[in-house]
C-alpha cells in the first residue's frame, strides 16, 4: 500500500511529486576543520542547515560562527557517543559511572551498542537536556534535533527525545519510513516494526517529518560532486534529509581519521558552484528545518 502523501510537505504547498531535499551537515564543531568547511558551504548557498556537537572542543566556536549567520538553520547533533580512538569527549552533565553514560576513560562510549548496554534513560534524558540548553545560553536558536550516529533512536531514549524536542518548539528529525526502509538502514525486524509505527504515531501528533535519509559517504574519498548528481537523479518524491559530513583537509583531521578524504571529499562537492546550478536546474527543492519549525503544533 503506498505511503500517503507526507502533510508536511503539504502543509508548505508542495505537490506529490515534488522531490524536496534538506541538505544537512552533521558534525558541525567536532573539530576545528568543520568551522571553516561550514563558513564556505554557507557562501556557496547549497547547504542548507547544520547542526553542532555541543559537547565538542570546537563547539564555542561553532556557536560564534553561527551567531554570525543568524539566518542559517542550525540544530542540536545530539551527542552521546565518541567514535574516535585518539579524539574523545564526553558528557556535559554527570561523568558518574553509576549513570552509564561513560566508559572507563570517563568519556561516551564508541559504540551505539555500548551506550544501549549501559546508559540510564533518565541519564540520558538529563544530557540531552543539557545540550539543547546550552546551545540556547550561547545565543543560538535551534530548529532541531538530530542524533549523532543515530544513537537516540532505541526505544529507552527515543520517547523522550521527543518530548524533549516537544517542549522546545525543534523538530525531531524522524523519518516517516516504512519496516522494509527501516531494514534497509540496518534495523532488525523487531526494531523496524517499532520504528515504523513510532513515526505512524508521531504524525498522528502532526509532528512534521521527513520520507527519505541519504548520506553521501564520509570514509572514503572520491568525486563527490558526481556521486550527488546521480543520488539527487535517483531520488523518489518526498521530503528527503541529505546528510553529509564536510571538513577541510587539516592534519587534526587527518589525525582524528583515517576516513578523512571522505569528509573533505564532502566538502569539495558542496563547494562546486556548478552543483549549486545543476541542483537548481533538477527540479529538486531545497528547503531547511526552520520551515518545519512553522508546522509545529501550537501547545
Amino acid at each position: 500500500m503506498p505511503k500517503r502523501f507526507n502533510p508536511a510537505l503539504q502543509q508548505l504547498g508542495y505537490s506529490k511529486t515534488d522531490r524536496v531535499v534538506i541538505f544537512h551537515a552533521d558534525d558541525l564543531g567536532m573539530c576545528e576543520s568543520t568551522l571553516g568547511a561550514y563558513s564556505d558551504l554557507l557562501e556557496v548557498g547549497l547547504l542548507s542547515s547544520a547542526s553542532i556537537m555541543m559537547p565538542c572542543a570546537w563547539a564555542p566556536a561553532a556557536a560564534e560562527l553561527v551567531r554570525q549567520h543568524p539566518q542559517a538553520d542550525i540544530g542540536v547533533h545530539l551527542t552521546l557517543t565518541s567514535e574516535w580512538d585518539t579524539y574523545r569527549w564526553g558528557p556535559l552533565g554527570s561523568r558518574d559511572p553509576a549513570n552509564g553514560l561513560t566508559d572507563e576513560q570517563g568519556y561516551f562510549y564508541s559504540s551505539v551498542a555500548a551506550l544501549h548496554a549501559h546508559a540510564d534513560a533518565d541519564a540520558v534524558m538529563q544530557e540531552l537536556g543539557l545540550q539543547l540548553d546550552r546551545a540556547r545560553a550561547w545565543g543560538l536558536n535551534p530548529s532541531h534535533i538530530d542524533a549523532h550516529m543515530g544513537a537516540v533512536a532505541h526505544p529507552k531514549y527515543l520517547p523522550g527525545s521527543i518530548e524533549l524536542a516537544a517542549r522546545a518548539g525543534v523538530v525531531t528529525m524522524f523519518p516517516r519510513m516504512d519496516v522494509g526502509a527501516w531494514r534497509a538502514q540496518g534495523f532488525d525486524l523487531t526494531g523496524a516494526l517499532a520504528a515504523a509505527a513510532f513515526g505512524a504515531y508521531l504524525e498522528t501528533r502532526g509532528l512534521p517529518l521527513v520520507d527519505h535519509l541519504v548520506s553521501l559517504p564520509h570514509d572514503v574519498g572520491g568525486d563527490h560532486a558526481a556521486l550527488t548528481r546521480q543520488m539527487l537523479a535517483d531520488l523518489p518524491p518526498g521530503l528527503t534529509h541529505f546528510i553529509l559530513h564536510p571538513a577541510k583537509d587539516t592534519p587534526e583531521l587527518r589525525a582524528i581519521t583515517s576516513g578523512w578524504a571522505g569528509r573533505v571529499a564532502n566538502y569539495e562537492a558542496f563547494c562546486s558552484t556548478a552543483l549549486l546550478d545543476d541542483v537548481r536546474r533538477s527540479g529538486v527543492q531545497v528547503i531547511s528545518y526552520r520551515d518545519l519549525q512553522t508546522l509545529l503544533p501550537r501547545s
